[in-house]
């Protein structure tokens, strides 16, 4: 684990009374909330692109003594979920931080590999944990428009240039390359999992995709214990521990701008856009939410 090393306070402040010498303790907070890599025109998923100021903010605060992160995360892109991991973990390593992450509904799948960022891991009772497992979903349309009388025309270089077009009857030859592909994403989370977790694990057999209660998460070694976020760092850090979160929700104008480059009712995209909302809802779905 990363020791703590608080950022030296500056000569003159030894001259100051001893109850004003010390600044107080501070917990940066980074909230991590939503499907990952995931995008539609109303909620845009986690990305590292979107994270990254504020995950050097974070690192960046006065008397900063530990970073906590809140995640409620159903999972999504295996990618953006590693690049934010990495981004997490060089710049705990790099101002010996400590990171704690605290679940919140769910840190499952993706949200799983967020929370492998943190030093100590922990969860309410009721928290969705684990989904170490990889899934692609899509859906299939070939009879829907044969039934509207549409007819398809799609121009390749590359013989497999339309693998898994949801267009098109199912290959064998695709479902092959997807699962090998899958295979490989799995093996990387799972040396992630074991990597980071490490003899605190008590079973081998949590690589599956199952997920279990916060409850059960814990006696599996999936997280160090139960507990809120406030309690758990007023206690480790007294009762004068400042939390101080970073990022948040964008403005009001940001968001209406957003929309409106976005807007759903705009017929450019209109179809991905709501295959895409369909699959975040099933992220969530997927853990009865």
């Amino acid at each position: 684990m990363s020791k703590t090393n608080p950022k030296k306070a500056p000569l003159w402040r030894r001259f100051l009374p001893g109850r004003w010498r010390e600044p107080k303790p501070v917990v940066g907070v980074l909230r991590l909330a939503g499907a990952i890599g995931a995008v539609t025109p109303l909620k845009p998923g986690l990305t590292l692109h979107d994270l990254d100021e504020s995950i050097e903010k974070v690192f960046e605060l006065k008397a900063l003594r530990a970073v906590a992160l809140q995640i409620n995360s159903p999972g999504g892109s295996p990618v953006q979920s590693a690049q934010i991991f990495r981004r997490i973990r060089e710049l705990a390593d790099e101002n010996e931080i400590p990171v704690y992450a605290f679940a919140e509904d769910v840190a499952a799948s993706g949200g799983y590999m967020l929370a492998l960022a943190g030093d100590e891991i922990y969860a309410d009772s009721s928290s969705i944990i684990g989904s170490i497992g990889v899934i692609s979903s899509g859906f299939g349309f070939v009879k829907a428009i044969e039934k509207l009388g549409i007819e398809r025309r799609v121009y390749t270089a590359g013989e497999k240039k339309m693998s898994l077009d949801p267009f098109a009857p199912e290959s064998k030859d695709d479902i092959e390359r997807l699962k090998a592909l899958q295979l490989d994403v799995h093996e990387t989370f799972i040396n992630m999992v074991k990597e980071r977790r490490g003899a605190r694990l008590t079973d081998e057999d949590i690589f599956t995709g199952e997920f279990w209660s916060g409850e059960k998460a814990k006696a599996l070694g999936l997280i160090d214990g139960l507990a809120d976020m406030r309690s758990f760092m007023r206690e480790k850090f007294g009762e004068n521990v400042k939390i101080k979160p970073v990022g948040g929700e964008k403005s009001w104008l940001k968001r209406k701008l957003g929309f409106a480059a976005n807007s759903p009712v705009m017929p450019q995209g209109w179809a991905e856009d709501l295959i895409s909302a369909a699959e975040t809802r099933n992220l969530w779905s997927r853990y009865g939410l």
